[in-house]
């Protein structure tokens, strides 16, 4: 004769049957993605879009401060020219992120790191100083 098993479809002594969490009528369960899930959505997001990344008046406050430093006689900004600056901006620092991530790829890592920023900047000749 056997033993009687422990896990034949017999619940444990002294446990109560689990029951579904008593929610209240008008709360729906929030969504829970899975890790990655959402960072890859936006990604998917900021590729279609057309738009600029940067916010527009940080952007535009940052050009006039660094102007003023620079050449204090430079007072005026047309709307194009902040524009092409900031075009200019946003295609350099996809570009270089771009390559960082090539970088870290190529080194069999998904962490974008310092190092594959400044790996990126020597190999493209970018961000030196003129």
């Amino acid at each position: 004769m056997q033993a009687p098993s422990t896990s034949g479809g017999r619940q444990k002594k002294g446990t109560a049957p689990r029951s579904p969490r008593a929610q209240t009528p008008g709360q729906k369960k929030k969504r829970r993605f899975k890790p990655g899930a959402v960072a890859l959505r936006e990604i998917r997001h900021f590729q279609k879009s057309v738009g600029f990344l940067i916010p527009g008046a940080p952007f535009i406050r940052l050009v006039r401060e660094i102007s003023y430093a620079l050449a204090p006689s430079i007072g005026r900004w047309t709307p194009e020219a902040l524009m092409a600056i900031q075009e200019a901006a946003e295609d350099f620092l996809v570009q270089l992120m771009e390559d960082a991530m090539l970088c870290a790829i190529h080194a069999k890592r998904v962490t974008l790191m310092k190092k594959d920023f400044e790996l990126a900047r020597r190999l493209g000749g970018k961000g030196q100083l003129w």
